[in-house]
């Protein structure tokens, strides 16, 4: 082996912007635009079409969503359940309160096999807690085998897209980072190599192939855990997954304490809406299962690394919850306007998207600034709430977490509830919305105050002065009608007589 091994940057970066100064420089990149634009148009018009095959969408779209909420409700019972169930069928569970635990865990788990090296399985749980960045710094090296994120490796690069990690990148991009830094890896690039999907495919299969062979410790995650049997699933369109789930002596999954369902009977219904709001396939190319480990087929030990890192607060949080529903699939990312012009960087999170900017802030808090500005990093159109398979109202959590920022940012348990404590600053948001509760409180000084708006329109500035000009430098102001509605309503008798 050549080069020196070098991880994926840690996610957000220390020093990371807050999203309209990161939205900002993306938007200026007319390379990534031009491969935002296609890729997401391209996704989003075939989904719709796998979406339109399926006659009871909207049933099954409120199936899963219920199936998600009772078992959020009743998290605690179905996770020993689960703990139960895997540890009978010859698992092993671990619990980890934040990434640093889950962390130090597998970090240990992968030591006690004497290994150096693991392959692991796409994971989102895995970049959240920056992973492959503990065990580099513990001398073991990571190796991503999804092609996707083989690319944004080997590029050392950041994933931008919860499906796509590498959408950011075209054709030509891959074939030079191929062409480059594969070596430095292993089984360098062939020569000669175009950029046509089949040899770029190759390419990578012929790279990942001594890895896979040579593996004797895999880290995964999993799209869902069954309680009832304590099974654990993983969805994947390439095999590759499949590869480290089976072949690797040791097997170490780490999976949100969300990503569980009852019983089978409910797994159905997500085998049915994930691949077709993600891939826009009827069914998954590959999906395997696993409960625990089996004599003479697979892994010989397995070890469940349940994750919280933020989830217990985000679930008692009774607004902020829905997002605990999300089954990464991504469908909200290829209809949202700012994720299509601004790209999954800008938002600071292996989340990016409507969801990110909404359960990243949830999971990190929104003290910091990159955190505090996310949940502005939206048109509030609704284009993702539309898509969604389980029903996530993002819109409304959007709205609920601006408040939270606007009242301070910090969270806090109260009892079974998070509420938000009290803070200093925002004077001029609360006096704001103080002045406006009283005028709606008081008919007759709205009604004067409408007036004396409606008369004095052409005066009116194109942005406001002071504390005022941060929000009408990105918006324009509304135009004021020549008379209020109250007048309109009563000068036409109702809306019945009078001009149309």
């Amino acid at each position: 082996m050549s080069g020196t091994f070098v991880g994926m940057p840690v996610f957000p970066p220390p020093t990371h912007p807050a999203f309209p100064k990161a939205a900002h420089e993306a938007v200026g990149n007319p390379v990534l635009r031009g491969n935002l634009r296609h890729a997401t148009h391209t996704i989003r018009a075939k989904r719709a079409n796998a979406v339109a095959e399926v006659s009871d969408w909207a049933e099954l779209r409120e199936a899963g969503k219920r199936i998600k909420d009772h078992t959020l409700r009743h998290l605690d019972r179905y996770l020993v359940q689960l703990e139960e169930a895997v540890t009978a069928a010859g698992g092993t569970v671990h619990w980890a309160v934040d990434a640093d635990e889950a962390n130090r865990i597998v970090t240990e788990l992968v030591k006690e096999t004497g290994e150096s090296e693991v392959v692991k399985v796409k994971s989102m749980a895995t970049q959240e807690i920056g992973l492959n960045e503990a065990l580099e710094a513990a001398g073991i090296r990571a190796y991503e085998t999804d092609l996707a994120e083989l690319i944004v490796q080997l590029g050392h690069d950041r994933p931008s897209h919860i499906l796509v990690p590498a959408i950011h990148r075209n054709r030509g991009e891959i074939r030079d980072i191929f062409r480059t830094r594969m070596g430095e890896w292993g089984r360098p690039a062939p020569e000669g190599l175009t950029d046509t999907p089949a040899e770029l495919a190759e390419a990578a299969r012929l790279h990942l192939r001594e890895k896979f062979l040579r593996a004797k410790v895999g880290v995964s995650g999993a799209n869902f855990m069954v309680a009832e049997t304590g099974t654990l699933v993983v969805v994947e369109s390439e095999g590759n997954g499949r590869m480290c789930l089976t072949l690797p002596e040791t097997l170490i999954s780490v999976v949100g304490i969300e990503k569980i369902v009852p019983t089978w009977r409910d797994l159905e219904v997500f085998l049915q809406t994930l691949p077709r709001s993600s891939t826009a396939e009827r069914m998954n190319p590959y999906t395997s299962t696993w409960t625990g480990t089996t004599d003479g087929d697979g892994p010989r030990t397995f070890h469940l690394v349940l994750l919280d890192n933020g989830r217990s607060d985000t679930l008692a949080d009774e607004v902020g919850r829905q997002a605990l529903r999300c089954i990464r699939c991504s469908a909200c990312l290829n209809v949202c306007p700012v994720y299509e012009r601004a790209g999954g960087h800008a938002y600071g999170s292996v989340y990016p998207g409507p969801i990110g900017a909404i359960l990243s802030p949830q999971l990190r808090g929104t003290q910091s600034e990159i955190d505090a500005s996310l949940p502005y990093a939206s048109s509030l159109c609704g284009a993702c709430y539309e898509v969604c398979p389980v029903a996530i109202d993002i819109p409304e959590v959007l709205v609920h977490l601006r408040e939270r920022v606007v009242q301070g940012g910090e969270a806090v348990r109260d009892g079974n509830k998070v509420v938000l404590k009290p803070a200093k600053g925002h004077a001029a948001e609360r006096a704001a919305m103080r002045a406006a509760r009283w005028a709606f409180s008081h008919p007759a000084a709205l009604r004067t105050g409408q007036r004396l708006a409606s008369r004095s329109r052409r005066l009116h500035p194109r942005t406001l002065p002071g504390p005022g000009r941060a929000w009408s430098g990105t918006r324009d102001l509304p135009a004021v009608p020549a008379e209020p509605f109250r007048d309109w309503w009563q000068r036409t008798g109702g809306g019945k007589g009078g001009a149309k």
